[in-house]
């Protein structure tokens, strides 16, 4: 299929908040929930599609990326650390401190591997390739890349062997030889690359930047274009194999949930945009929800 399937899919609204930067949903099929942040709100979310009830955990700095934690809970990687947030009862303890500098620099986009290692990236604040890729395995981080601005778009082939990982200020999709045993990585090559915004060039013409993404069980990449209004599925070879578009300029990141993980949960952003913009795309910063025809991989879960 193509871009011109879009037609084909109901996209709206999942639930009726509206988030600043909505980031990192993340589907629980125990409890068929979607939880997710809005990372300057400072809040970790959790939506019951079903009521469409809506509840949400205050922090004390912004979160970039929550993971189901094995035994209960979700972890929660935030500008000062990695933290626990016990669901039930509140209760917020820190398990790692950063290991950056959090004046300079905030976590970003991450997930845990197949073996419940948490692998998470970083942003700069002053946009400048000093962000990376840390792995927290056994109560400590280690630095496994650097050298970018924006991470983004972590995740793994069905099989384990390939790892996902883009910088969305540089355009660039990366793939990396995993090994699941060691949770060593390999060098990164490039996988896709997308034309930057020229000077002048409108926002209507423009493609967008890769956001987070996720894969699915026949191993395509589902990656959220920010600014570019869609969402495109990669093959493992990298070819766009089909185009969603949206109704908001700014998706984030998609992931995969319902009862048999065919409904793409998208998270948006409403921050910073035209007052124009916002009254033209009234779901900007809500969680969008649509069904599509190929099941997507359940979360892994953190093990400490």
């Amino acid at each position: 299929m193509n871009a011109s399937d879009s037609t084909l899919y109901q996209i709206e609204a999942a639930g009726p908040a509206i988030a600043a930067l909505g980031e990192s949903p993340l589907w629980s099929v125990a409890e068929q929930c979607l939880y997710y942040v809005d990372i300057p709100k400072r809040q970790v979310l959790r939506l019951d599609p079903a009521t469409a009830e809506l509840r949400h955990w205050q922090l004390d700095s912004e979160p970039g990326c929550i993971a189901l934690m094995e035994g209960g809970g979700l972890a929660v990687a935030q500008r000062n650390g990695l933290w626990h947030l016990n669901t039930e009862t509140g209760a917020h303890r820190q398990l790692a401190p950063a290991p950056f500098d959090r004046t300079k620099q905030r976590f970003n986009d991450g997930k845990p591997d197949a073996q419940g290692r948490f692998w998470i990236g970083t942003i700069d604040d002053a946009r400048a390739p000093h962000a990376g890729l840390y792995r927290y395995a056994s109560g400590c981080f280690e630095s496994m890349a650097e050298g970018i601005v924006t991470s983004n778009g972590v995740a793994w082939s069905p099989d384990q062997r390939k790892m996902y990982w883009s910088d969305t200020k540089a355009h660039e999709i990366y793939v990396l030889d995993f090994d699941l045993a060691t949770g060593a990585i390999g060098e990164r090559t490039l996988f896709a690359k997308f034309a930057q915004r020229t000077a002048g060039e409108a926002l209507d013409q423009y493609g967008g930047r890769p956001d987070g993404a996720a894969v699915d069980v026949e191993g395509c990449y589902w990656v959220a274009m920010f600014e570019g209004q869609r969402l495109l599925r990669l093959s493992p070879q990298g070819q766009v194999l089909r185009e969603l578009r949206l109704p908001v300029r700014c998706p984030t990141m998609p992931t995969f949930g319902g009862v048999d993980l065919r409904t793409l949960y998208i998270t948006t952003a409403s921050e910073g945009r035209s007052a124009e913009e916002l009254a033209a795309q009234p779901l900007a910063g809500c969680v969008l929800k649509v069904r599509v025809e190929v099941a997507g991989l359940a979360p892994n879960l953190l093990k400490l």
